[in-house]
């Protein structure tokens, strides 16, 4: 392709983009709002009930964690709202920014340096460098696991978009993501965080595979993860590459070591199982009074069984399916490719996400250390969840200018 074609090619890009602009935005999709809202409302009267305790014992405030969690609640609800007005398309021009962002954060995580963690400007919690303070030195903190999943969401939608037909080679559409996908893997398994990684690479997988990949690669790749996790599981890889080898010994026995290394497993399947099919009431639970370990982060389901039952936690699973169904039907009839796969990667996130934290509370899998999504205490993973949200909403909002064309 000469200059002068490229120079055409971006040209008629703009003038699309500006005629996609011009066009009637039509309403909100209310189901999927409504939904995000609802889990939005339970999640902070669940965190609530299961962080007053330690609210109380660490801070001297029983609203601490709850209080904070709901101003960023409100102010993600406000970024969620603002981004539905605005034109998914204009996300195209911030595509490979987002990607180096997300890459420069992730390296900026890790880097050794003086502080007490024994680097640049990473936080040490449980063994994990994983946080790091807003503006480096100040502010409050966040993962930049959860800009790099959104960083990933965007490049891949606005890329693949426009690699309709040559997702199918490897040259063009295996290779560089591929290689984008194993860049984000080793710096996130350098801090380490396993979870993080399986939902990086499974969000940018499904957008792949949605995206026009060949199926043989897909059948290749579905081999692969499930040899990796034979691997992973049933052999001696883990602990050879440092993996905390005592969480696959948990995850096979998870009372084999009650008082010590499967501790907190042991206590959240002793929650899950007071709760019966009613659980014992909203309030009520005992293990959130300092028995189980992280029980208003990635283990606040097991207070949500405890307290509200099978029947509650049923109800609340069938919220995020119903939420993560009506995601990829808004992708399914989205006016656009982009559109389309910018649904499909900020809905396949939520319900991997939310997937991966019940596996590991009730022991399906081995614990990686993953929140569950507008529950878990983390005010800006809230945030930055709810700005995904407003995401699909703005998708949502162009089906009825592209009905009408």
């Amino acid at each position: 392709m000469t200059q002068e074609e490229k120079r055409r090619l971006r040209q008629e890009r703009r003038l699309k983009v500006r005629e996609l602009q011009e066009l009637a935005r039509g309403p909100i999709d209310m189901p999927f709002l409504a939904l995000v809202l609802m889990l939005t409302v339970i999640g902070l009267i669940m965190l609530f009930s299961a962080s007053f305790p330690s609210a109380l014992n660490e801070h001297g405030d029983a609203l601490y964690f709850v209080r904070s969690q709901a101003i960023f609640a409100a102010a993600g609800v406000a970024a969620m709202l603002a981004m539905s007005k605005i034109n998914y398309q204009r996300l195209r021009g911030f595509a490979t920014l987002a990607l180096i962002g997300s890459i420069i954060l992730l390296v900026l995580v890790i880097l050794p340096g003086p502080n007490a963690y024994g680097k640049l400007f990473g936080i040490e919690r449980n063994f994990c460098v994983r946080w790091m303070k807003l503006f480096l030195v100040a502010g409050p903190q966040y993962q930049p696991s959860e800009l790099a999943k959104l960083g990933i969401i965007i490049y891949f939608a606005a890329t693949i978009s426009q690699r309709k037909d040559k997702m199918r080679t490897f040259k063009y559409g295996i290779l560089p993501y591929g290689i984008l996908l194993g860049i984000y893997a080793v710096l996130m398994l350098a801090e380490p965080h396993l979870s993080g990684c399986i939902l990086l690479v499974g969000i940018g997988a499904v957008m792949m595979v949605v995206g026009g990949m060949d199926w043989k690669w897909v059948a290749g790749g579905v081999t692969a993860a499930c040899a990796g996790l034979y691997a992973m599981l049933f052999t001696d890889l883990m602990e050879i590459i440092g993996y905390n080898s005592s969480r696959i010994r948990t995850w096979r026995d998870p009372f084999w070591d009650a008082q010590n290394a499967s501790y907190q497993m042991a206590q959240s399947l002793i929650a899950i199982g007071s709760g019966g099919l009613f659980g014992v009431g909203l309030g009520r639970g005992r293990q959130k009074f300092m028995y189980l370990p992280e029980e208003h982060n990635d283990f606040i389901f097991s207070i949500v069984c405890e307290e509200l039952g099978y029947v509650g936690a049923g109800i609340i699973m069938i919220l995020f399916a119903l939420l993560v169904i009506r995601g990829y039907w808004i992708a399914i009839h989205a006016r656009d490719r982009f559109g389309a796969l910018l649904a499909v990667g900020v809905t396949t996130q939520i319900g991997l996400q939310v997937f991966l934290n019940i596996a590991v509370v009730t022991g399906l899998i081995p614990a990686t250390g993953i929140s569950l999504p507008f529950f878990s205490y983390g005010g800006t993973a809230l945030m930055i969840q709810l700005f995904e949200v407003g995401i699909v909403l703005s998708v949502s909002r162009q089906m009825p200018a592209m009905k009408a064309g």
